[in-house]
């Protein structure tokens, strides 16, 4: 960080406050705005993150006001400081909040909670950019190819050519026909000098339409009093931008999303079509995984190297190891499937489950709480719930481990090598010993010892005959019908 002039060594404190108290009123919400989420976590978070990657916790103030609580309480995690804004009054209002708390800084920079694409580079250009001008205020700027509704940067000029300094930022109502014709606009985004700053602060006024304190407002009056004021413009206008409405919230989102995927992709994964994916913020994948198009991995999903994941398929806050391979459709949430698994198509891993090294859980099978040990297999439209399943067991299409009792939840043991043959249904609390045999369609209600056969239904009888007489007797009773 270069030092102020007059500071030859010495650093300045700098310090970033961020403005989160607002309402969603634009987006028709009774959230607060910073709560909306895009790429999977909400806006103010991503502000958070890149700031964090500037200065330590102890240096951020966020301003909170609508729902303060909701959105501390969501942000504590992250170490940060919080001044509440009472009453909801404009921008500056905000910096006057924050006053007190950022006094015994030298320098502050002043972020918007709903702009959620600002990288930490950009942070830190403003930042150096700022020191090196020894301004009072740098603006960061940026130029829309339709600027309509922004403030737009008046530069100063010199010998006809505009500078980096800023004679005012003005309000798209009190344009002029010629600054209409400016492109450059503000971000909302800013470095102070605090001195300067809060000198001035108490100047601004609420002679305006919505009878709020405008942060802009501080650069003309720093400006009149012949204090540096100067802009940076950013290089992409799109990393400024905020969600204003539900349209510019998803376009946040699609971006959000297609820088995930391109950061993947640059780490050696494979994504066809990743305009389909569904991929959010804090997903890891490992090299040389494929994801096929129409994927979604949510939450903080993490996946080995060497996967593949198909089509359709929904992976919400769960660790996958490597080289599984989770086939079409497959659903799995809060759960955890260990190396060369094989996953799917269409199966349902429930929140709690443990899919081991090299199982199976195949076509509408569904796990809930169930623990499949190394080489289990469960490949036909059965249902696993708060069950342990040692290794290489094999459970037959059909079967259900009948886990509550309409009161509570009872656990099923199946220990390693049984065979649980089809239609079966395993009522617990019970256990199936090991290297044990269940034989088809039983319903089994005790425990099976290791190494026994067991055999739970009626044995079977054949009525000879009884099939071609069933068919006389409708026939005969046909016949007599129609005579009637």
């Amino acid at each position: 960080m270069p030092p102020r002039k007059g500071t030859s060594n010495a650093e300045p404190r700098f310090a970033i406050a961020i403005m989160a108290a607002g309402k969603g009123t634009r987006l028709k919400s009774k959230h607060p705005k910073v709560m909306h989420e895009i790429g999977g976590k909400p806006l103010l978070q991503y502000v958070i993150d890149a700031a964090k990657s500037i200065l330590p916790a102890h240096d951020i103030f966020v301003i909170i006001g609508h729902e303060a609580e909701r959105v501390r309480e969501a942000m504590a995690g992250n170490g940060v400081n919080f001044v509440l804004q009472a009453e909801q009054l404009g921008t500056g209002h905000a910096v006057m909040s924050a006053q007190q708390a950022l006094a015994s800084y030298d320098d502050v920079l002043v972020l918007s909670g709903d702009v959620p694409l600002l990288r930490a580079e950009t942070i830190r250009a403003i930042r150096d950019f700022h020191l090196q001008q020894h301004a009072a205020m740098t603006i960061l700027s940026a130029e829309f190819p339709d600027p309509t509704g922004y403030g737009r940067i008046v530069r100063k000029k010199k010998t006809g050519k505009a500078t980096d300094e800023v004679d005012a930022i003005v309000e798209q109502k009190k344009l002029t026909s010629q600054q209409a014709k400016i492109r450059e606009a503000n971000s909302g985004i800013y470095a102070f000098a605090t001195k300067p700053l809060f000198d001035n602060l108490r100047e601004l006024r609420t002679d305006n339409p919505h009878r709020e304190y405008y942060l802009t407002d501080v650069a003309a009056i720093l400006a009149r009093k012949r204090a540096r004021v100067v802009v940076l413009k950013v290089s992409f206008a799109h990393e400024v931008a905020g969600a204003n409405n539900r349209l510019e919230l998803a376009q946040l989102d699609v971006e959000a999303r297609a820088r995930k995927a391109a950061e993947l992709m640059s780490n050696g994964v494979t994504i066809f079509r990743p305009d389909t994916c569904v991929i959010d913020s804090e997903v890891m994948v490992g090299t040389d995984t494929v994801i096929e198009p129409f994927v979604q991995l949510l939450g903080r999903t993490r996946i080995g190297a060497d996967c593949r994941i198909q089509s359709y398929s929904v992976i919400t806050s769960s660790e996958i190891g490597d080289g599984v391979h989770v086939r079409h459709g497959s659903i799995i949430t809060d759960s955890r499937v260990a190396q060369g698994a094989v996953i799917g198509p269409y199966s349902h891993l429930r929140p709690g489950s443990d899919i081991g090294q090299e199982a199976h859980v195949g076509n509408f099978v569904e796990t809930k709480k169930a623990k499949l040990g190394r080489g289990a297999k469960a490949n036909h439209l059965t249902y696993l719930g708060d069950a342990v399943v040692g290794e290489r067991v094999n459970v037959g299409a059909g079967t259900i481990t009948c886990n509550y009792d309409g009161v509570n939840k009872n656990t099923t043991v199946i220990e390693d090598g049984a065979f649980i043959g089809s239609d079966s249904t395993l009522v617990a609390p019970v256990k199936i010993g090991r290297n044990a045999y269940v034989g088809a369609a039983a319903c089994i209600t005790d425990d099976v010892p290791a190494d026994a056969l067991a055999i739970a239904r009626s044995r079977q009888v054949n009525k000879e005959g009884w099939a071609k007489a069933k068919r006389q007797k409708a026939k005969a009773q046909l016949a007599t019908e129609d005579t009637e």
